[in-house]
């Protein structure tokens, strides 16, 4: 090494064509560069489609550093500098191509298992764990062959994991039962990214994501809830999606004994059927109907308004505003909403005649 620096030290003429070089292909190349990224843009906003739009953003920084490897390359190549750098460098700036490319790959592969794994019939669902596994395919196909550049043999490893493997697999167990559990979640389609579910022990929100340990759930305060992914597998799963996202909703009115029963049932029928034309995520197929139920209560008539809404969360919203309607409509028709009575008789001492 001192040797070279040294001959390069007397000799810094010879540095004037590598730099020549250099400089000549990172024109070149940036100029190409600019060319393709332009017309993979074009491409994109011509064809409406994400597959270039991914692509280019993906080559946008990896290229500028591969312009600049490329430039050192062909710099040694076509350059009389001594042989120990001649013949270390390319082996350095081969190893820097793999890990590049490996890289700009796993970016390609996770952005398009973002955008396209969920149109695949058949595929996982789009997950972070199903892009952290495309990427994980991609780094072991780019391992090989910056190993085998490196002089690294596999097979000695390949042996040395077979034998570790019972090892990392005991020292590891509750991190393997959640990514297992996780494939398993994964796979079933039971629980899917955007699904409402709720557990038996009480939690509940939209699956946001599964990991490789846990599965992420955000409920409707906001707030995220993190569930091992062996316990999402164990639990009792209700899924407010599946198998549709609209559901029955219902809604109890109790009212005076005095009323008509048939009037009240027409007055909710109508109710319902404004709102379901007026209230968002009320939906008017089927028609809302109306049932006498749960009937005759310690102090009012109960009837019970059912409905259809669009998915879980519209609860809420709809139910809260039926309720308005409900009562500004009774006030409208002079129907009674009774308040809760109570009869109560006092016996003296020693006499069964109340007082």
């Amino acid at each position: 090494m001192q040797a070279t620096l040294r001959w390069l030290t007397e000799n810094p003429a010879a540095w004037i064509e590598p730099a020549a070089i250099f400089v000549a292909t990172v024109l070149t190349a940036g100029l190409g560069r600019q060319l393709l990224l332009r017309a993979l843009r074009a491409w994109a906003k011509r064809a409406e489609s994400s597959a270039g739009a991914i692509l280019a953003e993906a080559l946008r920084v990896p290229t500028l550093l591969g312009i600049a490897i490329l430039g050192v390359h062909l710099a040694i190549e076509f350059s009389h500098l001594p042989e120990p750098v001649t013949r270390i460098v390319p082996t350095v700036m081969a190893a820097l191509w793999i890990v590049l490319l490996t890289t700009v790959c796993m970016r390609i592969a996770r952005d398009l298992v973002r955008h396209y794994g969920g149109q695949i019939p058949g595929a996982l669902p789009v997950t972070s764990l199903t892009q952290n596994l495309a990427q994980l395919a991609v780094l072991a196909l780019g391992l090989v062959p910056l190993l085998r550049l490196l002089g690294v043999e596999l097979a000695p490893m390949l042996t040395a994991l077979g034998v570790g493997g019972l090892a990392v697999a005991l020292a590891l167990q509750d991190t393997l039962s959640n990514l297992f559990a996780g494939f398993h979640v994964a796979m079933a389609g039971h629980v899917r990214l955007g699904d409402y579910i709720k557990l038996n022990t009480g939690e509940e929100g939209y699956v946001t994501d599964i990991g490789w340990r846990s599965a992420t759930m955000r409920a409707l305060s906001n707030n995220l809830i993190i569930v091992p992914n062996s316990k999402l597998a164990q639990a009792i799963v209700t899924n407010y999606h599946l198998p549709e996202k609209c559901m029955s909703a219902s809604l109890q009115v109790g009212v005076s004994y005095d009323s008509d029963p048939d009037r009240i049932e027409r007055v909710l029928v109508e109710v319902g059927t404004q709102g379901a034309r007026e209230i968002p995520g009320m939906l008017a197929d089927p028609a809302p109907s109306v049932a006498f139920d749960p009937g005759f209560g310690e102090s009012a008539l109960g009837f019970t308004l059912n409905y259809r809404i669009a998915e879980f969360a519209d609860q809420f919203s709809v139910r809260n505003e039926l309720r308005k309607r409900i009562f500004r409509r009774f006030k409208e028709e002079g129907i009674a909403i009774p308040f809760t009575t109570r009869t109560v008789r006092l016996e003296g001492p020693g006499s069964g005649a109340p007082l």
